[in-house]
């Protein structure tokens, strides 16, 4: 068996090297290609926000001092005035969306049988909600608590507590409620046992 290389010229693997440098260097160049379109792109891109920010910071400061000015032209009375007049517009729409009937309607599904309402007040706190005082007349305090549990019940009322309870000369139990009432939250609620 020969060993030795009886080629006149030796082969060395010099193709697959040369192959593998040259895809290294494609890939260093690419990479290159794509960093300095990124850092070109990037640079655009910064100068322009710049660019936005400084026009940003100058409109700012020209609304400002327009709204210095507006400020400075503004007359308090006439602030005063047209604050009054846009309150009493409100407490108006507030008095509009107020519905009677649906009260009503609610304070009768909720009152038991043996007890009667005497008068009704409703009023606007200072966060624009309804208050209401009712008056009513019971013959047991059994009869004037089921009332306020079933006013609860509804969700259309809350918060509702006794703010005066006596007998009268008749022996009826005359309590004055005070409740919360949010017109048109739920729908009226039915007492167990009552009948369309």
């Amino acid at each position: 068996m020969i060993r030795t290389n009886l080629a006149t010229r030796p082969f060395y693997n010099e193709h697959a090297v040369h192959l593998w440098l040259a895809a290294v260097a494609l890939a260093v160049v690419a990479a290159t290609i794509f960093n300095v379109s990124r850092v070109a792109r990037y640079s655009r891109s910064d100068t322009q926000l710049a660019t936005q920010a400084s026009q940003d910071e100058a409109r700012a400061a020209t609304l400002r001092q327009q709204a210095s000015r507006l400020r400075a032209s503004l007359d308090p009375k006439q602030v005063a005035f047209a604050s009054a007049e846009a309150h009493e517009a409100n407490d108006l729409i507030d008095r509009r969306t107020f519905s009677w009937t649906e009260l009503f309607n609610r304070l009768e599904t909720t009152l038991p049988d043996d007890a009667h309402i005497a008068a009704v007040r409703p009023k606007i706190d200072r966060a624009g909600g309804i208050v209401l005082t009712i008056s009513v007349a019971a013959r047991s305090v059994d009869d004037v608590s089921k009332f306020m549990e079933r006013l609860e019940a509804t969700g259309a009322f809350a918060n509702v507590n006794t703010l005066e309870e006596h007998f009268d000369d008749q022996g009826l139990l005359q309590s004055v409620l005070e409740a919360a009432y949010v017109p048109g939250s739920v729908k009226p609620v039915r007492p167990a046992g009552a009948t369309e």
